[in-house]
Parts: C-alpha cells; sequence; structure tokens
C-alpha cells in the first residue's frame, strides 16, 4: 500500500495514461486495479512501476505505511480457495471474503469477484456494519496488525479504528447498533477489546488472567452478550483434548459463562440474526464438522460434516475456523469448505455452492537468491577468535582459535599457538604481572587448569589433579589465587554436555596448583574482582550483580539491570504455552577493575553503566533508554560484541566479533566521536583435501540431475571433486586410481539437513560432537541449522572443513534475530544488526525468528537484500504470519505450515514465491509429532547402528517410556505432506529438515513421512539433494552428482526408488572425497583409517558381580 498526496497522484496518473497509450491495455479495474493482460514472471527481480502497484484501497493521508514495495508479481486465477473467511452483506445481496491477504466482494449467487483491496499488505476477517455502510476489517498496513474500516461503496479505507505496534488480532464483530467493534487482540493470549467506532483507547473485557485467551467474537442479536471461544494459554504440542470451549460474556455484569464443551473441543461461535440458532465447530474422530443448536432448547445437529480442517492445534491466528455467517433471514448459513462457498440449509435439506472467480496479480517482495561458492583454498581462516584476553600492559593478547591457545603482540604481531597441548584450549586470563597465562582445557575424558609463561611454544604447568571441568578463570589482585567455576566432568564425557553438574561451584586454587578450595556453590557467574576491595563479583539472571567475600558469606546485591522490551514464552501451565512482553536482562554484568563502572551483555549490545554505591536495595537500572536511565549509562556498541572483558586498568573495554577485534576507550565515552578501533585477527589452519583418484565402478546412479538415473554407472572422483560420470566401463582413472566394485549398489548425492539441530557443548567445548558422527553415517553430508542459540558452531565449522572433527558440512543461521532479542527501531538499526552475520560469522543465512511486527520484519528482508544474506523463518504455528512473509519474499521456511488442505491459490502462491521450506514433520505442526508414530513402529532401543552413534541416555530417553501415544488416523503428516508434493510439483522449492529429534535415523523417518503424502521417490529424493543446495544458495558445489562438483554421496545396498525405506540401508558415506563405512565410519578410501572409540559409546556392563541372568 502506498500513501501519496494529491500531486503524486497527479504524477501517477500522467504516467498512468502514458502507459496505456504505449501498451494498450485494454482495461483498468475497480478503484484503481490494473487488470494486465500480459504475465509478469514471477520471478522477476526488476522493480514493478509504482503505476503497477496502485492500491484498490487508498491509505489514510499521513498514516503510516510498509516499508517494502512489492518487485514481483504472482499471476492467481482460480475458482477455487483456502480458508476462505466470509460475510454476508445486510441486505443479503453481497458476499465479501478473504484470500492470500486481499479482499473481494461477490453478488450472493457468486461470480467474478471484485477486488477490494490490494498491495503487499495482509488484509483479512471482514465485517460489514449492520447498516452495510463500512466494511472492518484486519489488516498490517500501517507495519502492525490493526482494524481498519473501508466505505462499502467506494471502497475506499477511512478510519485506523486501534492503534497497536506489537500485538496479534484474530477475528473482530461490530455490536448490532454499529456503534462498537470488539476484536480479539493480545500479545500472546489475546483477549477481547471493545472499541467505539468514532475513537479512543477501548476496553478490555477479559483481562484476567493473562494465560486466558478468548477469540472469535460473536455479539449476541440484542447486543447484550459476546460469545467468543477460550481456551487456556496460546497452543499445545501434542494436545490432547478438548482444546477450546466456548463461552458467553454478559455486558452488563461482566460475567462469563461457559456454554458449550465438547471432548473435540467447540469453537467458531456464529449466532443467527433471530437468535434462534447458533452454529460452532468440532472435531469428531478426526475430521471437523458444524453443529447446529437452538440456542432455547438446547438440542443439537450435525449441519455440515466434514468440512475444513479446524486449526486448533496451531495459533489459530485468522480464526479456529475461517469465519463464517448466517443470511439475514436465518435461514441459510454461508461457510467455506473444500476450496468452495456453500450456503447450507438450516433445515437440513442440503447446500449450493456459491461460484466464484478470483483473477489476479500479487505483489510480494525481492528474489533473494544468492550463490555461494565453496573453494578449494588451502587454509581456513578463523570464523571466530573468542575468549580474547588483553595483557596487563596492553601489549599483547591471548585468545582461543581453532580450539586452540594464540599469542600475538598488540595490535600489530602474529598469532602464535601459545603451547603444543593436543587438547581442546580455552578461556585464558592474565596473571596481574602480565607473566603468566592461565587457562582451562579438556582431553574428552576431564578438565584441567593450565598455568604457561606468556612466551609461544612454552611448557604450561598443569595445576589441578583431580577430574573436574573447570571455567571462567580469574586471577586474585594479589596474583596468588586463581578463582574458578567447578563441576563434574562426566556429562561431558558421556556426550550429555552442558548439564548442570558442569557447575556446581566457585573454586580457588593456588598459582602453583595444590588443593581446590570450596567457596560457594556456583548461583553465579562470571566471578570477578574490582577496586581490590578483597570481594569476588558474580552475575547471575536474579540477583544481577553482587558480591561475597572469600568465605561464600557477606552476599550483597550491587546492581540489577534491565533493558528494552522484548517477548517470551512459557509452558508452565501444563504444557500450554503461552506468550508475553518483558523487559530484557543481561546475560552478563562485570564491574570495571577500577572505579564505579560496569559494563553489560544484552543481546550482544554492550552497555556502559555506573554503579554506586548502596547500602540500601539493590539500585534496579535501566538501560531501555540510556539518556533516562537512573545513573549515568552508555551504548557502546552499534553491531554487536561477543566475549567483552575490561583493561586491566579499567580504561578500556575489548571484544570481539567473528574474527575481529574491538578496543573501546572508556575515558572518551562522552564523547560523540568516540568509536571502538577494529582490528581483524588472521588465523589460519589447512584444509582436510584427500588427494588421489577414487573409481566407483557398476552402481545404479540417481544423479539428481532431472530425473537423470544411469542403471550401471562409474564415479570417477579426483581429490574432493567429481571428475566424470558416466556409463559403466566408459570412465578411465589413473593407474594409481583406486577402485570400488558397486554392483547392485544405488548411489545418491549426500543428504541435505536443513532444520538440523545438533547441539554440542557451548562454551568449553569438545573434541567430537555426538550428534554430528550420527548425521554423517547416517547419510547427511550437509546441515544448516536454523538456530544454534549460540555462535560456537562457527569453530565447530572450522574444525570439521579442517579434518579435526568428524561430520557433514556445517552451515548456520547464527543465533537468531529473534523476538527475546530484538526490538527493531528502524532500518539502519537493522541493517547494524544483520551486519554481525554477513560480516563478522559470515553465516550466509539467517533466522528471522518471529520478530516484532510486519514493518520490523520487512526492514529484515531489505537489509538482507543489500547484505546477500538468505534469512529463513520460523513457522510459529502461525498461517497469518506464514503468509505475510512469503508476501515479503523471504527465501526460507521452517516446520510445517499447520493449516491443511492446501488449494490452488496458497499451492500456486507458496510454489512461485520460491520460498524453500523444511516441513520437520518429526516435530509436527497442527497435530502429533510425526516422530510419535515411529516410536510406536520402530524398535530403536535395538538398532545396533543407533546404539554405536548415539548416547545410550539420548536413546532410552527417547525410546523406553514415552509420554505420548497416538492412535494411527490422529496423525497429520499424511495430509500435511499432500502439500509438499502439490508445492513441489506446481514448481516450489519444499525441502527436507528433520529438527534434530532423534540425531541420524531420524532424518530418514522424515524422509519416510515426506513420502507419505504421494510423491514418489525420486522426488522425495530430489527434497533431500538438491533442492536441499539450492535453498541455501550451495547447488553450484553440492546437491547433484556431476562433473566439477564436490563428491559427497551415499551408496545404499538397497535401491531407494523401488522402497524410499531403503534409504537405511547404507553402505557407505562419501563427503568431500573421503569414503566411510555407513555402520562404523571407519575411513574405507582413499585410505583405510578406523574410527577412535569415544566413551560416550554404549557398553554394556559385563563381567561384574550380580544376578547371573
Amino acid at each position: 500500500m502506498e500513501i501519496f498526496t494529491l500531486t503524486r497522484v497527479a504524477k501517477q496518473i500522467i504516467l498512468l495514461i502514458t502507459f496505456f497509450s504505449i501498451t494498450h491495455l485494454s482495461s483498468f479495474g475497480q478503484s484503481g486495479a490494473c487488470s494486465l493482460d500480459h504475465d509478469h514472471s514471477y520471478d522477476e527481480q526488476d522493480e514493478v512501476p509504482f503505476y503497477l502497484r496502485l492500491s484498490s484501497a487508498q491509505k489514510l493521508e499521513g498514516a503510516a505505511e510498509l516499508p517494502l514495495k512489492g518487485s514481483r508479481s504472482i499471476r492467481i486465477n482460480t475458482q477455487e480457495g483456502t480458508w476462505l473467511s466470509l460475510d454476508v452483506s445486510p441486505d443479503g445481496k453481497k458476499m465479501i471474503f478473504a484470500m492470500l491477504g486481499d479482499l473481494y466482494e461477490i453478488p450472493i449467487t457468486g461470480g467474478k469477484a471484485q477486488q477490494i483491496t490490494s498491495g503487499i499488505a495482509f488484509d483479512s476477517q471482514p465485517k460489514y456494519s449492520p447498516d452495510g455502510k463500512s466494511i472492518a476489517f484486519i489488516s498490517d498496513r500501517d507495519g502492525a496488525e490493526n482494524v481498519h474500516i473501508l466505505h462499502a461503496d467506494s471502497k475506499e479505507v477511512y478510519k485506523q479504528l486501534t492503534k497497536s505496534r506489537d500485538e496479534y488480532f484474530q477475528g473482530l464483530e461490530w455490536s448490532p447498533d454499529g456503534n462498537y467493534i470488539v476484536v480479539a487482540k493480545g500479545v500472546g493470549t489475546p483477549k477481547l477489546n471493545l472499541y467505539h467506532i468514532k475513537g479512543g483507547n477501548g476496553i478490555i473485557l477479559t483481562p484476567t488472567p493473562d494465560d486466558f485467551k478468548a477469540i472469535e467474537p460473536a455479539f449476541s442479536p440484542d447486543g447484550s452478550k459476546i460469545w467468543f471461544s477460550k481456551r487456556k494459554g496460546m497452543w499445545d504440542y501434542n494436545a490432547q483434548m478438548p482444546q477450546y470451549q466456548i463461552a458467553v460474556l454478559d455486558r452488563k455484569t461482566g460475567e462469563v459463562d461457559n456454554k458449550v464443551s465438547r471432548y473435540g473441543s467447540a469453537f467458531a461461535p456464529t449466532l443467527s440474526p433471530d437468535g434462534k440458532w447458533l452454529v460452532y465447530g468440532t472435531r469428531y474422530n478426526t475430521e471437523t464438522g458444524l453443529v447446529l443448536q437452538n440456542i432455547i432448547t438446547g438440542e443439537e445437529k450435525w449441519l455440515a460434516y466434514p468440512v475444513a480442517h479446524d486449526d486448533q492445534e496451531s495459533l489459530a491466528s485468522m480464526g479456529v475456523l475461517p469465519n463464517m455467517t448466517f443470511s439475514p433471514d436465518s435461514k441459510l448459513l454461508y461457510a467455506s469448505y473444500g476450496g468452495k462457498i456453500y450456503a447450507i440449509s438450516i433445515d437440513g435439506s442440503g447446500a449450493k455452492e456459491i461460484p466464484f472467480h478470483v483473477e489476479t496479480e500479487i505483489m510480494i517482495g525481492p528474489k533473494l537468491e544468492f550463490k555461494y561458492p565453496i573453494g578449494d583454498e588451502k587454509s581456513i581462516h578463523a570464523s571466530q577468535i573468542r575468549d580474547v584476553s588483553m595483557s596487563p600492559d596492553g601489549k599483547k593478547m591471548v585468545f582461543s582459535a581453532f580450539d586452540k591457545l594464540y599469542l600475538m603482540d598488540y595490535p600489530n604481531g602474529a598469532a602464535k599457538r601459545l603451547t603444543t597441548l593436543n587438547v581442546i584450549e580455552a578461556q585464558p586470563v592474565w596473571s596481574p604481572d602480565g607473566k603468566n597465562i592461565a587457562f582451562v582445557t579438556w582431553d574428552d575424558q576431564d578438565g584441567a587448569i593450565y598455568k604457561v609463561a606468556a612466551v609461544p611454544g612454552s611448557k604450561p604447568k598443569k595445576l589441578t589433579q583431580n577430574g573436574f571441568i573447570f571455567q571462567e578463570l580469574v586471577w586474585s589482585p594479589d596474583g596468588e589465587k586463581i578463582v574458578f567455576i567447578q563441576g563434574q566432568s562426566i556429562g561431558y564425557r558421556l556426550g550429555t554436555n552442558n548439564r548442570g553438574a558442569a557447575r556446581q561451584s566457585i573454586n580457588w586454587i593456588g598459582k602453583d596448583g595444590g588443593a581446590s578450595h570450596f567457596i560457594a556453590k556456583a548461583t553465579g557467574a562470571r566471578p570477578h574482582f574490582s577496586n581490590n576491595d578483597g570481594l569476588i563479583y558474580l552475575f547471575n539472571a536474579t540477583d544481577g550483580l553482587y558480591s561475597i567475600d572469600w568465605n561464600g558469606n557477606n552476599k550483597k546485591g550491587r546492581a540489577k539491570m534491565t533493558g528494552i522490551t522484548t517477548y517470551d514464552f512459557s509452558n508452565t501451565n501444563g504444557g500450554q504455552f503461552s506468550f508475553f512482553r518483558r523487559t530484557a536482562s543481561p546475560s552478563r554484568i562485570i564491574k570495571s577493575p577500577k572505579g564505579d563502572k560496569a559494563f553489560a551483555l544484552f543481546a550482544n549490545d554492550v552497555y556502559v553503566v555506573t554503579i554506586p554505591e548502596a547500602a540500601a536495595e539493590t539500585p534496579v537500572i535501566s538501560i531501555a533508554d540510556v539518556t533516562k536511565s537512573q545513573f549515568p549509562s552508555w551504548k557502546i556498541t552499534d553491531i554487536g560484541a561477543e566475549f567483552p572483558s575490561w583493561s586491566a586498568d579499567g580504561k578500556k573495554i575489548y571484544w570481539s566479533l567473528g574474527s575481529s577485534f574491538f578496543s573501546y576507550d572508556v575515558e572518551k565515552i562522552d564523547s560523540a566521536k568516540n568509536v571502538a578501533s577494529e582490528k581483524k585477527i588472521n588465523v589460519t589452519i589447512e584444509k582436510d583435501i584427500p588427494t588421489g583418484e577414487i573409481l566407483l565402478q557398476n552402481a545404479r546412479i540417481i544423479t539428481m540431475q532431472g530425473d537423470q538415473v544411469i542403471e550401471k554407472g562409474d564415479i570417477l572422483i579426483r581429490d574432493n571433486r567429481i571428475a566424470e560420470i558416466g556409463e559403466s566401463g566408459t570412465l578411465k582413472g589413473g593407474t594409481a586410481a583406486k577402485k570400488l566394485d558397486l554392483t547392485g549398489k544405488t548411489i545418491t548425492p549426500g543428504f541435505f539437513d536443513l532444520h538440523a539441530h545438533l547441539g554440542g557443548a557451548s562454551g568449553i567445548h569438545v573434541s567430537q560432537p555426538v550428534a554430528y558422527l550420527a548425521q554423517l553415517a547416517y547419510g547427511v553430508t550437509t546441515i544448516r541449522d536454523p538456530q544454534p542459540g549460540t555462535t560456537d558452531i562457527l569453530t565447530y565449522s572450522d574444525l570439521v572443513d579442517a579434518g579435526k572433527i568428524l561430520g557433514p558440512r556445517l552451515y548456520s543461521t547464527g543465533p537468531g534475530v529473534a523476538y527475546w532479542a530484538y526490538n527493531l527501531k528502524s532500518l539502519d538499526h537493522t541493517r547494524n544488526v544483520l551486519k554481525q552475520y554477513s560480516e563478522y560469522f559470515n553465516t550466509k543465512t539467517i533466522k528471522m525468528y518471529a520478530v516484532g511486527n510486519r514493518q520490523q520484519r520487512q526492514w529484515i528482508i531489505m537489509a538482507a537484500k543489500e547484505q546477500k544474506l538468505m534469512p529463513t523463518t520460523e513457522g510459529n504455528l502461525d498461517m497469518k504470519l506464514n503468509l505475510t512473509e512469503v508476501l515479503d519474499g523471504y527465501p526460507g521456511h521452517e516446520h510445517g505450515y499447520p493449516m491443511f488442505p492446501w488449494y490452488k491459490d496458497y499451492i500456486e502462491f507458496v510454489a512461485k514465491s520460491g520460498i524453500g521450506f523444511s516441513s520437520a514433520f518429526m516435530l509436527g505442526y497442527g497435530g502429533p509429532s510425526g516422530e510419535n508414530y515411529y516410536y510406536t513402529k520402530e524398535n530403536i532401543i535395538h538398532d545396533q547402528k543407533l546404539d554405536h552413534f548415539q548416547t545410550k541416555e539420548d536413546v532410552d530417553r527417547r525410546g523406553r517410556r514415552r509420554n505420548a501415544w497416538f492412535a494411527d488416523e490422529e496423525f497429520v503428516f499424511e495430509r500435511q505432506s499432500k502439500i509438499v508434493k502439490d508445492v513441489l510439483r506446481a514448481g516450489g522449492l519444499p525441502t527436507v529438515g528433520a529438527h534434530g529429534q532423534l540425531q541420524g535415523l531420524g532424518y530418514h523417518w522424515e524422509l519416510w513421512l515426506n513420502k507419505s503424502g504421494g510423491m514418489s521417490s525420486l522426488e522425495v529424493l530430489r527434497l533431500a539433494t538438491i533442492n536441499g543446495a539450492k535453498a541455501i544458495g550451495l547447488d553450484g558445489d553440492l546437491g547433484s552428482l556431476e562433473k566439477g562438483k564436490l563428491a559427497d554421496l551415499v551408496i545404499m545396498d538397497k535401491n531407494p526408488l523401488e522402497d524410499i525405506r531403503n534409504t537405511n540401508t547404507i553402505k557407505y558415506v562419501m563427503k568431500n572425497g573421503r569414503l566411510y563405512d555407513g555402520n562404523t565410519l571407519d575411513q574405507v578410501l582413499p585410505m583405510v583409517v578406523k574410527a577412535p572409540a569415544y566413551p560416550w559409546q554404549n557398553r554394556m556392563p559385563d563381567g561384574l558381580p550380580g544376578v547371573k541372568q
């Protein structure tokens, strides 16, 4: 939608006249909407001229507008539609409905739809006023969802009724007298709100409790009561019935009475004008039906079954059912289901279809389709430097890269290895005299603390003798002691990573070693010292910054801090999720070694705050607006920061971001020109590229070049790339080529898991994350983690590429650009946030995790285009949100679309947009998780391969006693995977992502779940290979088997084209030209290397005392 002055309109009319005379367009549609005779390609990237984007429903002069302008068009020509919320005019002559974010009107008898609104805004749930002169609807045209009203005759929007910036709107209704509108809105759990159409702020009708969700309001004919659908919380995973009930609010007394409850829930109350009838939706078995109730007698009967599948197992952002309505004479119910609109006779005599025809072009955002070539450079530049520590004199710095410590002269020295240890090295800290460096290690069995002279290549001294894991070292100001966090190492050793046992106590040890002395329980983190006052300062989320003495006593609060308003959710109410506003909290507060300042880290931004000495209550300081903080405060970062620390004299703050090091002069903090200096740190490691030739012979080769299958073919691999591919006997390798006969076996490209949460220890790393092995052994050669939570994956990825860790190629979005972290204020602010990923983390993709309102989400896509990032999104169980993301041009989507089935409008819209989406049926939206289906069918606890590549604890926890069972017919993956099939065959880009629900084997379950909707096995394999590569810009080097591409492939004993379950008959996996045994990950070619044994691999207790079985 556009805002423009009269002068601008005049200019555009002149352009229109010129355009018409040149192109001979035959018609100009209703209210300024262009009817185009030619077809604009949906992947056109050039900006479409303004005169092709004129909105048919103009915005109010001076109103806010969406920042993104449509630059591609998708032609929609359909006589069926998905989730058509509708209403009938009071005179019974017209019907209005919403489709794909636009409003349309047809005669009550049906016909060609007149488009009422257009543009990139999302308009939904329209309702005629009682006098028929106005239409109210929900729209985000001003940047956030609000209620807008347009004239029914001119179709001109004349009023924005609400002024929300951060709330969800779901369902509205006019009062019978036309003076009020009730709307369901809220941050997470919507409440009923009442507004007068002449203005005002309105009131909340259902304010408490916080988790009370009230949607789908409907006035009684006399206006005295409001019927609505209610539930507790926003939604449930693996939901138990019922989810919704129907209640009635008495407007005079404020009392809420439950009216209808069924096992299958009760929702979408729809009242007849004569006050006699109630129609509502409910689930019967697995389908949704409509029930007709005589309000006076309470008698009920089925009116229609089955109808549109309800949305009660997700957010129901456009209603639990699409809006339906009675005819003015109360004899007919108008409802949409099966892609059509019907008039259903209340007397039970049947239903009549109301035909409609929508022809339009929908403008959508830019096409973000960037390519990210994978080079064969001999070395890898460290993606990040971690735990940077500056010497007390500011002349040397030590840091971790590739999980080893490096020392360099600052600022221009070359970084050199500090030690020659062959273990994980991390978290170095300088002694106060600058002569020594203490650090922690992990060697797959135990952790340790070492001290080493600050000279490259020095021999370190081990200070600890007992087997614990150690973190967060700090020297005492006199240099005699080292304080640290200590915990049990068993969690790390057995592959369960950062369990609470890794942080048990705060201890100290002498500078030369000896006994470890207990100070206090580790309720706090980040121990440090300030002003040589004899106290130890700590931080935790509850107490903020506080101090204790060396005996762990005399705890005193020093400062608490709050930040900007963000959002959070909880599932504390019996698994029912609720979403709410919150003020951001810091992840750490560190007091300056000298003086009264501290820095706080909020969502990767550093704030400097003055901390007063307060004898009474702990001061609470807000930095939401540093100009209004209780004490002098400053925000010193624009782009972001990690691993911040103070200089020894408290005059500088240091941090790193990616492989860049920053230094900020605190003494000049009041100067507007004071910015941090930046230094790029260059540390390299050799990249793993094998040498030699391997000739794979006599295999069936599914190339993923179109539908090509070579029934008996050869592949010649040279070093790490495919040199040739062809029919058996046609390829000739060199005399030294190593040959492998694969008669009877099938080769496919390596699999892509685009929604892989692999976990892995953070902070203190491990040498071999468990999940990496499982994924590779099951044929996944490339993963993308869309929201790893931390940046540790950057270092792990480097080590995989270097051959130091065995696993798939690791890509990630980095930590999400998420609702809990950011409140974006402008496009420039958004650009700075995204620079973390484009300029420092080099992630290539980002995760836009349900950030803010539509305006903010559009800023992200605009900044991403500029910075050549390909964002993916969080499904969020919110179909309205999902559709707006397609409109905005987002190239990726995570999780399934919860609403089903889809018809031509949704299928073609999503397909033609080019969005790549992974359905993650293993987790499941809109119904029970797909993993629960296979846990009842597959015996994972006795699966030898899974047992070899998973921890015993993980397999038992998932496979022995699960808390969810569902009848087979309750699962929805088959119906949802039909959407995947339809979108694929319409030219779309579905992919595969297993969500990390069960590493390795779970990916194959995800493949099989995708197959259930009717795709061919070849189509499923396309999702798993070339589509995955295309979706993240890697198809130039991966995704298909062809000359020049990297040698990532899977070799199966059985043919997956005959049975998709044969994907789990993996004999070998090749990644980057190295061939591994699929059952052991022993390297087979080009050399033979036996895979090591790991402490976490399951070993049955044997040879021990006990009862003989």
